[in-house]
């Protein structure tokens, strides 16, 4: 019974053909598949969001990403300044801001 065991068993030179490449498929087919789905999308928001931070100008009405509506009344190189009520200033951090209405 043992020979029978060994007989069925295939050759090493068979199991080495084709083995290597043929494991690292499915880690490639995986890696394409995250950069489309997870990656791609991600990079393309951050670029979209970055764009905007960069055309802010006074007047225009946005959200920070702490949930303040304000208008921008000034605009200086890496802050703005909000006029969230009458009179009523606050100094944000570009990047803060998420959302230009």
């Amino acid at each position: 019974m043992i020979n029978v065991a060994y007989a069925m068993a295939p050759s090493q030179g068979a199991s080495q053909s084709g083995g290597g490449l043929a494991a690292f498929v499915p880690l490639i087919l995986m890696f394409v598949i995250f950069y489309f789905l997870l990656i791609r999308p991600q990079q393309k928001r951050a670029k979209e969001h970055q764009e905007m931070v960069n055309n802010l100008k006074k007047g225009d009405k946005v959200v920070t990403s702490g949930g303040i509506h304000g208008v921008i009344a000034k605009v200086e190189d890496t802050d703005v300044q909000l006029e969230i009520a009458e009179k009523i200033r606050i100094k944000v951090t570009r990047a803060n801001i998420a959302v230009k209405l």
